[in-house]
C-alpha cells in the first residue's frame, strides 16, 4: 500500500538564534498510508498545528521533506504549492470559519467552482456531501440559522468538496458538547471512509482517537 503523506525529518524554529528560539519541531517523521485514519495526540503547545500546517502546505519546514501522494513538495513555487494544496488536501478546524452571507449549499460550492467546477456539478456534488452527513434539509440555511453541529458537518462537506486524498483535521469536534461531538465525529469517519482518503486528526479525546485506524503522540517535537 503505498502512502499518501510522508513527513520525513521536520524540523521547525520559530525566533531562529535568539534567547526566545523554540524547536517546536525537530525531525518529526510520520507516514500516513491510502485510506488510512489516523488521530495524533498533544498536549497544548506542543506543536500539533505547525505540523498540521506543513503536512498542508500551508507552512514550509526549516528542515526536512513532505511528500504528498509520491510527489516532494519542498522547493516547490508558492503556485505549485497553492495548487498542489487545493487540488490534494482539505482541511477542517475546531471553528467552522463558514462565509456567513452564504448558505450551506453555497459554501460547499464555492471551493469547486474556485477548483474550475462547473456550477450545476458543483451544486450536485454539494447535495450530496450534506445529505451523507444529514444537513442536507438545511442546504439553503445560513450559518447563523444552523446549531453548532450542523455548521460543522457544513464545514466537512466544504474540506472535502474538492475530492481531496488528505485530509488535515485540528480538534474537529472540540468546540461542541459530548453529545454532539460524537455524532459529528461518526458524520465525519462516514465521510472519510465514503471517499477512500487518507485523513490526520489532532485530538485530545482518546475516546474519539480510539476509534480511528491509530494513534500517533506528538512530544518534544517528535512523532511515536
Amino acid at each position: 500500500m503505498s502512502d499518501t503523506l510522508v513527513l520525513s525529518g521536520i524540523t521547525k524554529i520559530y525566533n531562529p538564534g535568539k534567547s526566545s528560539e523554540v524547536k517546536v519541531l525537530n525531525g518529526a517523521d510520520l507516514r500516513i498510508a491510502k485510506g488510512e485514519v489516523v488521530a495524533m495526540v498533544a498536549p497544548s503547545g506542543a506543536g500539533k498545528s505547525t505540523l498540521l500546517h506543513i503536512a498542508g502546505l500551508l507552512d514550509t519546514p526549516d528542515a526536512g521533506q513532505v511528500t504528498l501522494d509520491g510527489r516532494q513538495m519542498n522547493g516547490l513555487s508558492d503556485r505549485l504549492r497553492t495548487e498542489a494544496r487545493r487540488r490534494d488536501v482539505g482541511f477542517i478546524y475546531q471553528f467552522h470559519h463558514l462565509l456567513p452571507e452564504f448558505t450551506a449549499l453555497e459554501n460547499v460550492v464555492i471551493p469547486q467552482l474556485a477548483n474550475g467546477v462547473g456550477k450545476a456539478e458543483a451544486e450536485a456534488r454539494a447535495q450530496k456531501l450534506l445529505q451523507t452527513v444529514g444537513v442536507a434539509g438545511r442546504a439553503g440555511h445560513r450559518p447563523a440559522a444552523l446549531s453548532g453541529g450542523e455548521q460543522q458537518r457544513v464545514a466537512f462537506c466544504r474540506a472535502l468538496a474538492n475530492g481531496p486524498g488528505l485530509l488535515l483535521a485540528d480538534e474537529p469536534t472540540g468546540n461542541l458538547d459530548p453529545d454532539t461531538s460524537d455524532q459529528v465525529f461518526a458524520a465525519l469517519m462516514e465521510l472519510v471512509r465514503a471517499t477512500g482518503m487518507s485523513a490526520l486528526i489532532a485530538t485530545h479525546n482518546l475516546e474519539l482517537a480510539a476509534r480511528m485506524d491509530r494513534t500517533v503522540r506528538l512530544s518534544q517535537g517528535r512523532i511515536s
